[in-house]
């Protein structure tokens, strides 16, 4: 679920599933030449750069198209042109301005822009700070590989890695995990990661959901898990009341296969609520605030877009990193 405070800050960071999330990104520098309204019937041929446009040695254009590239690659249909990259005011960073638009003609060509900043591994675009080079992702894939250390199903392998960051009393993780059902089916040769992120400031009931499914791992391994989240996403409803929660958890419990007091017992030592602030501090660290969401390969998508897109979005960043999925 996101936060009341947190809005999907880009389309970059998110995937661009759709033009029309550019349309207030910065329309006020678009080239008079540029494509404009009524949409195009064709592809949109952009104006040549002005190279007086480009007024930084860093990042380069090829950079910066490599990080287009790799965030907006599985999209056939997309095109851009990297516009301008220009010094800023502030020491170090520089602006970034793309042309988008779509092969097609029917969405309206648009600028978006993002802030490099003075490391070169990050932008700032609207209000999030998001990765960024000619690999951009793999820096939290590695970060994933060594701290993501939930229930798993599928592959013991992480080549394609796919964790998924939900929290037990969010509706929409209840509704994205027909998505990953789907995902293991399809996937079977990727590793599928349940990795519990507590909402606690919104959901009173989370870490504590979250401390019984580490306990349910460590007692009944992976299989008991699922079969517990399972149960708990099936009475989610009874989560909303501390008494209510009881009983759902230690229902999904008994359904596990396991003891509902030795869980909760488990859930209560010092050891399982630090092991429930680690997994708050990892999706901090990778810059995950909201659920549910997936990890790909260190790419950040949400759980629940169209499974065609979110299945085309996979299969593009396994080719990139040259991971075989069949």
């Amino acid at each position: 679920m996101i936060r009341p405070s947190i809005r999907i800050a880009s389309a970059l960071a998110l995937v661009a599933l759709s033009l029309p999330l550019f349309q207030a990104s910065a329309q006020q520098d678009a080239p008079a030449s540029a494509p404009s309204s009524p949409a195009p019937a064709a592809a949109p041929t952009f104006p040549k750069p002005d190279p007086a446009n480009f007024t930084v040695a860093s990042p380069t254009r090829e950079v910066v198209n490599a990080f287009v590239q790799a965030s907006w690659g599985f999209d056939d249909s997309r095109v851009w042109e990297v516009w301008a990259i220009k010094n800023t005011p502030a020491e170090g960073v520089s602006r970034v301005s793309i042309l988008v638009g779509d092969k097609s003609g029917k969405q309206k060509p648009a600028i978006i822009e993002f802030y490099v900043l003075p490391d070169g591994k990050h932008i700032l675009a609207q209000n999030d700070i998001l990765p960024f080079g000619e690999h951009p992702y793999a820096e939290y894939r590695a970060l994933a590989q060594k701290r993501a250390d939930g229930p798993y199903r599928g592959s013991s392998m992480k080549d394609l890695e796919i964790i998924e960051f939900a929290d037990f009393q969010c509706p929409h993780c209840k509704d994205a995990q027909a998505n990953m059902d789907k995902l293991a089916v399809d996937f079977p040769k990727a590793r599928i990661v349940f990795q519990t992120f507590p909402l606690e400031s919104i959901h009173p009931q989370a870490a504590r959901s979250a401390a019984y499914g580490i306990c349910v791992t460590k007692q009944g391994g992976s299989n008991a898990f699922f079969t517990f989240a399972s149960a708990v996403f099936d009475g989610q409803e009874g989560l909303a009341s501390v008494d209510g929660a009881t009983l759902t958890l230690n229902s999904a419990v008994t359904k596990a296969g396991l003891d509902p007091a030795k869980i909760a017992e488990c859930a209560a030592t010092p050891a399982t609520v630090a092991a429930v602030d680690a997994l708050v501090k990892l999706a901090a660290d990778l810059n995950i605030n909201q659920t549910p969401t997936l990890l790909i390969n260190g790419r950040q998508i949400l759980a629940t877009v169209p499974y065609d897109t979110l299945k085309q979005i996979i299969l593009y960043q396994a080719k990139i990193d040259g991971v075989a999925v069949q």
